[in-house]
C-alpha cells in the first residue's frame, strides 16, 4: 500500500495543476457516474471538534475511496491544522486498499482549486482586486488559486485577530510579489473588491450583501456544515448562486438553508452546480454586472479525483512510501 505524506501531496499537486485536473473532471462528471452520500459527522458534546467520513465511487476516472477526517476549528491556537486525517483509496474492482494520502494537504489544495474552477468560469475576466475573509490555511491556498486564474493586482485580508491578518499580509506579499494589505474590518476588505473568498470558521455572517459591488464574484468556502455561516441572506438573494452539490447544499449550507427558511429565496435560486457549469449544461454569468456566488460545501468526489490523480502520478514519479499491509 502506498503512503503519501503532506510533503508528497504538496509536491505532486501544485495549485494550477489541481485546478486543471478538477476542471476537466467536472466537465465529464455525470450524476449517473458517481455515488457520494452526504458526509457523516460526529461532533463531541462541546461541539469543539468532530470526526467525519466522506465516501465516494466514480466511473471516470474509475476510483473508489473515502476521506476520514477530524475537524477542530480552534486548532490554529495550538499551532495545528484544523483538518487532520487521511484519504483512503481502494481498488474499485476488488476493494483492495491501495493508498493512504494526507487529507489535510488534499483538503487545503483541492478546496481552493474548486474555488479556482468556479472563479475561472464565473468571474469577470478583468477581476483584479481580491478580498479574503480569514487568514488560515484556506486563505493561503485560496490566494494561490485566485492568482492562478485571474490577474490579481491587490489583496485585502481581514481576520478576527488583527495580528493574524497582518502576519498573513506580510508573508504572502513576500511570497507572491503582489500587494497584500490587512484591512481593519470585513466591510473595508470587501469594499469594491472584484473577487471575495470567505474562508473563516464563523457561526455568524461576516459579509453583508449591501457591501458587495455589482459584477463581483464570491467564493464562500469556510462554512461547510450546519451551524456555520459567513454570508447574510441579502448577499445570497442578490447573487446568481452555484453550488458543488445541490444535495449537500440543502443538507449542510446554512448560507442557503436559512434564507430559504426565512422566505428570502427559494430552492430554485440555485442556478446550477459546478459540474453543470463546467459541462456547459447551465448558464453562467449573463452580464458584467452580475453578482455571482459559488457556495462550496466540499464533495467526496473532489477528494477522490485528487487522490486518484496523486496515486497515478506518485507511481509514475516513484514518490511516497510503500508498506506491506
Amino acid at each position: 500500500m502506498l503512503i503519501l505524506n503532506e510533503r508528497d501531496v504538496e509536491d505532486l499537486l501544485p495549485m494550477n495543476e489541481c485546478i486543471d485536473v478538477l476542471h476537466r473532471a467536472f466537465g465529464t462528471l455525470d450524476e449517473s457516474g458517481f455515488v457520494q452520500p452526504v458526509r457523516l459527522i460526529a461532533w463531541n458534546p462541546a461541539r469543539s471538534g468532530a470526526v467525519g467520513a466522506m465516501p465516494a465511487w466514480m466511473a471516470q476516472p474509475h476510483a473508489m475511496g473515502a476521506k476520514l477526517i477530524s475537524v477542530f476549528p480552534q486548532n490554529r491556537q495550538r499551532g495545528l491544522d484544523s483538518h487532520q486525517g487521511f484519504v483512503a483509496l481502494y481498488d474499485p474492482d476488488d476493494g483492495r486498499p491501495l493508498a493512504l494520502l494526507h487529507a489535510g494537504a488534499i483538503t487545503a489544495i483541492r478546496t481552493a482549486a474548486v474555488s479556482g474552477v468556479a472563479t475561472r468560469l464565473l468571474a469577470n475576466g478583468a477581476a483584479g482586486t481580491l478580498a479574503i475573509i480569514g487568514s488560515g490555511v484556506q486563505a493561503a491556498t485560496h490566494l494561490q488559486a485566485m492568482l492562478a486564474v485571474r490577474n490579481v493586482t491587490s489583496v485585502r485580508v481581514w481576520s478576527r485577530t488583527a495580528e493574524h491578518a497582518q502576519k498573513f499580509a506580510a508573508y504572502q506579499q513576500r511570497a507572491h510579489g503582489v500587494m497584500v494589505e490587512a484591512a481593519a474590518s470585513a466591510r473595508e476588505a470587501v469594499a469594491n473588491a472584484d473577487l471575495i473568498c470567505t474562508v473563516s470558521a464563523s457561526r455568524e455572517p461576516l459579509v453583508h450583501g449591501a457591501w458587495l459591488r455589482e459584477g463581483a464574484h464570491v467564493n464562500a468556502a469556510g462554512a461547510s456544515v450546519p451551524g456555520f455561516r459567513e454570508l447574510d441572506g441579502d448577499a445570497v438573494a442578490r447573487a446568481r448562486v452555484y453550488v458543488d452539490s445541490r444535495e449537500s447544499a440543502m443538507a449542510e449550507a446554512d448560507e442557503l438553508r436559512l434564507p430559504i427558511a426565512d422566505g428570502l429565496i427559494r430552492k430554485d435560486h440555485i442556478v446550477g452546480t459546478l459540474p453543470e457549469l463546467a459541462a456547459g449544461t447551465c448558464a453562467g454569468r449573463t452580464s458584467a454586472s452580475d453578482l455571482t456566488l459559488f457556495k462550496s460545501c466540499g464533495m467526496a468526489v473532489e477528494d477522490l479525483i485528487a487522490a486518484q490523480y496523486l496515486y497515478e502520478k506518485a507511481h509514475a514519479e516513484k514518490r511516497g512510501t510503500v508498506v506491506e499491509f
